[in-house]
């Protein structure tokens, strides 16, 4: 009996240190194939969330489909599709061209037209569109107020300064020049762990220090963007998925709620640079909002000039190869999203692991591309899916002509 109760006591204290490990490692776990598969499909089983409502009537996309026949030349050779969809781990995959769907697939073990998926960044891009949408409205006033206005608790810190259009272009010179995930104690790290452990946003987000001069170096900041949407909520005295859901989600005919993953920790705040969750129509649906220059289904919904400005300005720091070490070098940046640069002047939202939405108003095509990398940022990856999106627009776009 004394080797059976023994046994039983180190298999509990084995089971134990491992619920600690997985505890103190849980996002590794989640976001490392395969389990990401499932983890982006399946948020809401996960952490606590707050819906973003879909109003009434649904925006038709009308469905043409056609094949694709696109190649893209990568690496030397010329590659398909299917093999885009396999070397850069694709979930989702819709395109609309002219309004309509052309191609939907769901390569991805869990994935469907109406499986949510978790967005990343890609909900950087969304807040700003809210931003734009409470400057319309006049609850922020100018881009150029500064944060502390609204963030009063932020007052003192590194923030103190920083204005709202240095959020939206990631200038605001505090906290890491390159967000790395792979380094235990960065600021990126120990903000996902408050977040998804129970810590406290606000002290990792008040602790951040200055790293260059404010409004002189693009330094991508999902900081940043917290601090953006906690600007929005202030002034709109909403939450983000209330505010969402009354001036977004709910006019564009979505077919699906969303919904934002909240902190553990109350009181419970969603990641305004990181946890939305759609499904791949949905979210096409956003595109087509912003490939139509803010207007859907005949209402104006997003100001046209907050639209133009998202395409790019012209600010030096921000141009397509300015970017520097957080950047790469075939994007630039403007008001939460990426320019593509060249004629027709392409621009997209990206989120870790491989999610984007590329709007290209001028060849009326949106791309959406749910992935499921084994790493959070992966240039080559990335350069092939961009490659790849461009390649499918440029067919597009000459089969129309």
């Amino acid at each position: 009996m004394r080797i059976e109760a023994g046994g039983w006591l180190l298999g509990a204290a084995a089971v134990g240190a491992g619920s600690v490990w997985l505890w103190r490692h849980q996002d590794e776990v989640m976001t490392g194939r395969p389990v990401n598969e499932w983890t982006f499909t399946h948020m809401n089983l996960l952490m606590p969330t707050e819906d973003v409502r879909r109003g009434g009537d649904v925006f038709p996309l009308p469905r043409r489909p056609r094949p694709l026949e696109v190649t893209y030349g990568f690496e030397g050779r010329e590659r398909s599709l299917a093999e885009l969809h396999a070397r850069t781990n694709t979930t989702s995959f819709v395109v609309l061209h002219g309004g309509e769907i052309v191609h939907e697939s769901y390569p991805g073990l869990f994935a469907g037209g109406d499986v949510r998926f978790q967005l990343f960044s890609i909900t950087k891009s969304v807040t700003s569109m809210l931003i734009g949408i409470a400057l319309d409205e006049g609850v922020i006033k100018d881009v150029a107020e500064p944060v502390t206005a609204y963030c009063r608790g932020l007052a003192g810190s590194a923030f103190e300064g920083v204005t709202i259009e240095h959020l939206l272009d990631m200038s605001s010179g505090v906290g890491d020049l390159v967000e790395d995930y792979t380094v235990r104690d960065s600021l990126i790290s120990r903000f996902n762990k408050a977040a998804t452990g129970g810590g406290s946003l606000h002290e990792v987000v008040s602790s951040a220090e200055r790293s260059t001069e404010v409004n002189t170096q693009f330094a991508y900041s999902t900081i940043d963007t917290q601090v953006l949407g906690w600007v929005l909520e202030s002034a709109t005295g909403c939450s983000l998925a209330q505010y969402a859901t009354e001036r977004l989600w709910s006019r564009i005919g979505a077919e699906c709620d969303a919904y934002y993953w909240l902190t553990r920790r109350r009181p419970r705040t969603a990641i305004g640079g990181g946890s939305l969750n759609a499904t791949a129509r949905d979210m096409a649906r956003l595109g087509l909002l912003m490939s139509r220059g803010g207007e859907l289904n005949g209402q104006r919904i997003v100001p046209e000039e907050w639209v133009k400005r998202s395409r790019g300005r012209g600010v030096p720091h921000l141009e397509i190869g300015a970017l520097g070490p957080s950047g790469y070098p075939h994007y630039g940046y403007s008001n939460k999203w990426w320019t593509l640069g060249g004629e027709r002047r392409p621009f997209t939202a990206v989120g870790i692991h491989g999610q984007y939405l590329y709007v290209d108003p001028d060849a009326d095509v949106v791309i959406v591309k749910t992935s499921a990398w084994p790493t959070a940022d992966d240039p080559s990856r990335d350069a092939e899916s961009v490659t790849a999106l461009r390649a499918v627009a440029d067919h597009l776009h000459e089969d129309q002509r």
